[in-house]
């Protein structure tokens, strides 16, 4: 079986970044971190998760994200599976962060972006069935 372990995302500020995944992630725990450099700039780190899957902060970011309406090379967004989306909708209203965008329509899923404070946008996708013919439909 293949599973995505980690993503490991350039940040501006570890506590704003850390405070958004929190809200998408109650359950998940800073489960170390640290200092050190990377080419030649100090910077923090952490890992945010559980056991078996994380994401990895590095606050030495510069600059501003990739224009997500543009058309450069890059990571247009990541997504993550939910038990429930409403759930994570109020939990991140709660804490401050508003959807961006709602997702297509579709029988199998509903889906919502959030774009996080460094601007990379997050995607949150609730299944509506267990069938894969249902959960991944595409236009004939």
């Amino acid at each position: 079986m293949v599973h995505l372990e980690h993503i490991n995302l350039v940040v501006h500020d570890l506590q704003k970044s850390l405070k958004f995944y929190q809200a998408a992630f109650p359950h998940w725990k800073v489960r170390g971190g640290g200092q050190g450099s990377w080419y030649g700039k100090p910077r923090r780190w952490l890992h945010f998760g559980d056991e078996y899957q994380y994401i990895a902060l590095n606050n030495d970011g510069e600059g501003a994200a990739r224009d997500l309406k543009g058309h450069q090379p890059g990571l247009a967004h990541f997504a993550f599976v939910v038990a429930s989306l409403d759930g994570l909708i109020q939990r991140m209203a709660d804490a401050g962060f508003a959807v961006d965008k709602d997702g297509a329509p579709d029988l199998g899923r509903r889906n919502v972006y959030f774009i996080d404070p460094d601007g990379m946008e997050v995607e949150f996708v609730q299944y509506l069935s267990d069938e894969p013919a249902v959960r991944n439909q595409y236009p004939a």
